[in-house]
């Protein structure tokens, strides 16, 4: 238990509109609250000074950055909480969901990129984050699209396979063997889920699986089974790619192969395969790696030689969808695509300014598609999510203006808000830079930060994610 302590008296004030624990005090003079012992309001002021000092002094070691890094970190503490029901701390994606949800929601991916973003400088904040979305696990075996209070989760969804690359970055920055072992069974179980549930002709679709709710809550009951519940295990709730598509009611798929699920799974495959080898499981590790090569296989299926592009298939009647968004750039994640190809894709693509080149980007779908003069959630604005995935294929290629331009350009965004309004949104407009022109933008959403993550990256204060793990002799015995 944490006592605090006031600095004045409490006074008995029956009528406080709450119903936990409150203290009260007069405020005709300056008050403090303070933990640990009791403190004067001279002592936390100067406690407070010294900190702020000692924190303001560690920003100017980021150079350049420290208007990028007091952004992200900023929102990230403001959205990390001690959370009682399983006391632990964690940091879900903003502290308004946390009301709308009845005290906490942990959605997937959202948890892991926090994790990675707290991995710049704050280890214990990072591993905690990635071991407790990791523990929400169903007994299905998938982490879910979301996992809240009184043990209710998407038990018919899980969302992008982006835990083990999470992982295999923190333990890259850090070495703690212990942290793999926390985490390596239940990623494995997670990565075998994928092809034993999402498959159809080889291929990886979205889906959302029928089941009996436990607590007949909300997403218990709603947008499960259906074409919206597998829209939201993609995370892009809205995505004009998903428009047309029909759900199947014998797969529970979405009748379309999809290269960014196909290349974040590779990924995932190839980052977990690195994790197995730190741990010397050698057969899983060949296990991941064969399982790698059958979807990049399966992925390179989804080139169009006249677009230019990895396309998403129609696998109810095989025909391709000419509606971008970065996703198709995630072929990348998975190295499905030979240079010519990459160079061709950023080309055409990329430096397009009638698609995703622009003076804010990348749009998350194409700047000429009927949805994308939307701009709501994910029919045409910028999701930093997105960039930093884009980014992290970038890099598995020789392409290194692209690489350059899309750091900075995240970051710049990233500041816009940041130095005008003090936020940290959910999404931008792709026109303006702007976060507060949609009330569904909430404004202190950490995975707004990834756009400064990228930048540190590209900078070299994180490892990099291209690159296999070296194991060091002994390093598993």
């Amino acid at each position: 238990m944490i006592k605090a302590y006031g600095t004045h008296p409490q006074v008995d004030e029956p009528n406080v509109p709450v119903q936990t624990g409150y203290l009260v005090m007069t405020l005709d003079t300056p008050v403090g609250v303070c933990t640990g012992r009791r403190r004067s309001v001279p002592e936390i002021q100067e406690t407070l000074n010294s900190h702020k000092a000692a924190h303001t002094a560690y920003l100017t070691t980021f150079g350049a950055l420290s208007g990028v890094y007091a952004a992200m970190q900023t929102c990230m503490a403001w959205d990390t909480i001690y959370e009682p029901e399983q006391a632990r701390v964690i940091s879900p994606v903003s502290r308004l969901w946390n009301v709308n949800w009845g005290g906490f929601v942990l959605f997937d991916w959202d948890t892991y990129f926090a994790a990675y973003m707290a991995g710049l400088d704050n280890r214990d904040l990072a591993y905690a984050n990635a071991i407790e979305i990791t523990r929400e696990i169903t007994e299905r075996g998938f982490i879910p699209n979301f996992g809240t209070v009184n043990a209710v989760k998407s038990r018919d969804r899980s969302q992008p396979p982006v835990g083990s690359l999470v992982v295999r970055e923190l333990y890259r920055k850090y070495a703690d063997v212990w942290f793999l072992e926390q985490v390596f069974e239940d990623l494995l179980t997670w990565n075998r889920w994928w092809p034993a549930n999402r498959t159809c002709h080889g291929m990886l679709c979205w889906g959302s699986d029928p089941y009996v709710p436990l607590a007949d809550a909300h997403f218990e009951v709603n947008s499960v089974g259906d074409w919206q519940g597998a829209a939201f295990e993609s995370g892009l709730d809205n995505s004009p790619m998903y428009d047309d598509v029909p759900y199947n009611k014998q797969t529970h798929l979405m009748e379309l192969a999809d290269v960014g699920l196909n290349g974040m799974y590779v990924m995932d495959c190839l980052a977990l395969a690195d994790i197995a080898g730190v741990l010397g499981r050698h057969a899983e590790a060949q296990e991941l790696r064969d399982r790698a090569k059958e979807f990049q296989i399966a992925l390179r299926a989804l080139w169009h030689e006249e677009s230019a592009m990895f396309l998403n298939l129609r696998t109810d009647n095989g025909e391709y969808s000419l509606r971008l968004s970065p996703t198709n750039f995630y072929a990348l994640l998975g190295k499905g695509a030979t240079q010519k190809q990459a160079e061709a894709m950023i080309v055409k693509h990329f430096y397009n300014p009638e698609e995703f080149w622009g003076a804010w980007i990348l749009p998350s779908i194409a700047r000429d598609d009927p949805a994308y003069g939307d701009q709501s959630y994910w029919r045409g604005r910028i999701w930093a999510p997105m960039n930093l995935l884009v980014y992290l294929g970038l890099r598995n290629y020789n392409l290194p203006q692209a690489q350059a331009d899309l750091a900075e350009k995240s970051s710049e965004l990233l500041l816009k808000e940041w130095r005008e309004h003090g936020h940290v949104h959910e999404n931008y407009n792709a026109d303006t830079g702007e976060g507060c022109d949609k009330m569904n933008s909430d404004r202190f959403y950490h995975w707004g930060g990834l756009l400064g993550l990228i930048a540190f990256i590209e900078a070299g204060y994180m490892g990099k994610p291209e690159e296999a793990l070296k194991i060091q002799e002994g390093e598993h015995d």
